[in-house]
C-alpha cells in the first residue's frame, strides 16, 4: 500500500513538474512563435502529459515550419497515431523516411505508435522499405 501511495505522489509531483515546464514553454512560444527549440520541447511536454491534441497541434506547425525535417515528421506521425488518425499518420511517416528516417530499431519499440503498428498498412510500409516484420 505504501508504494502505491508513493508512486501516486510521484506521478502527482511529475505531473505538477510538466505542468509548470509547458507554462513556461508556452511562454516562450507566445513571444516567438518560430522558435523551433521551444516549440518542438512544448509539443513534446503536452504528448507526455497527455495532451495530444495539444502536442498534434504543435507537430502540425513545426511540420509546416520545417518541411525538410525528418525527425519533425516522424513526431507528427507519433502525434497523429496517439490521435488515431492512422492515415495520415502513414502519410507523415512516409515523408519522415523519404527525408532520412531509417530508424527500424525504434519504430519497432516506439511506444507512441502501437496503435499504428497493429494496423494492416504497418506490414506495407515495412515492405515498401524492404524490411521484415
Amino acid at each position: 500500500m505504501a508504494k502505491n501511495v508513493r508512486a501516486n505522489k510521484t506521478s502527482a509531483a511529475r505531473a505538477r513538474d510538466l505542468d509548470v515546464e509547458i507554462r513556461f514553454l508556452e511562454g516562450l512560444a507566445a513571444r516567438d512563435a518560430h522558435w523551433i527549440d521551444a516549440l518542438k520541447l512544448l509539443g513534446d511536454s503536452y504528448t507526455r502529459r497527455g495532451r495530444v491534441q495539444d502536442g498534434l497541434r504543435i507537430d502540425e506547425e513545426l511540420a509546416r515550419l520545417c518541411p525538410d525535417d525528418a525527425l519533425v515528421f516522424y513526431n507528427l506521425a507519433c502525434s497523429l497515431a496517439l490521435a488515431e488518425r492512422f492515415s495520415d499518420a502513414f502519410d507523415a511517416l512516409h515523408r519522415a523516411f523519404a527525408l532520412g528516417y531509417h530508424d527500424f530499431k525504434w519504430l519497432a519499440k516506439d511506444p507512441d505508435l502501437a496503435k499504428l503498428r497493429r494496423q494492416p498498412a504497418y506490414k506495407e510500409f515495412l515492405a515498401r522499405f524492404g524490411v521484415a516484420k
